[in-house]
């Protein structure tokens, strides 16, 4: 890859974690709002995001839309028979969001706005990262 393509993901990503700490989706004061149920601020964001998410993948599907390679991107659907995969992934996930305070983007936008503190959380997610590569050989998929 080349350095202007680097320069390219870092103004981007600089760019993404500028939105996600003026729109306040790295608060954690709107995480806990979320989480009591007492706004409506980060279940809007959380559901524009999966619109988006929803109009892009059809877009990718119908238009055959290609990667910064050229190859064709192909999304394989879900294995029904993984549910209990799925469910509790997504629950080890959202138990961590829920005592950090901040899903693994908006750590280093945190750390990017100066809470040095984010250092321990990403330390973690990446011991994290490495173990899973480590183990990955000998766990069900």
């Amino acid at each position: 890859m080349k350095f202007s393509e680097y320069l390219k993901y870092l103004l981007i990503g600089t760019f993404f974690g500028f939105v996600l700490v003026k729109s306040e989706v790295v608060s954690w004061f709107r995480i806990q709002e979320m989480f009591r149920f007492d706004a409506f601020h980060m279940y809007g964001i959380i559901g524009m995001a999966i619109i988006v998410g929803l109009i892009s993948v059809q877009i990718i599907k119908k238009r055959n839309v290609k990667d910064t390679q050229g190859n064709p991107i192909t999304i394989p659907p879900k294995d029904a028979s993984q549910v209990t995969r799925y469910v509790v992934g997504g629950s080890i996930f959202g138990l961590g969001w829920a005592l950090l305070g901040a899903c693994p983007g908006p750590m280093f936008a945190l750390l990017g706005s100066g809470l040095t503190i984010m250092l321990i959380p990403i330390a973690a997610a990446l011991v994290g990262t490495y173990t899973y590569g480590i183990l990955r050989d000998r766990l069900p998929h």
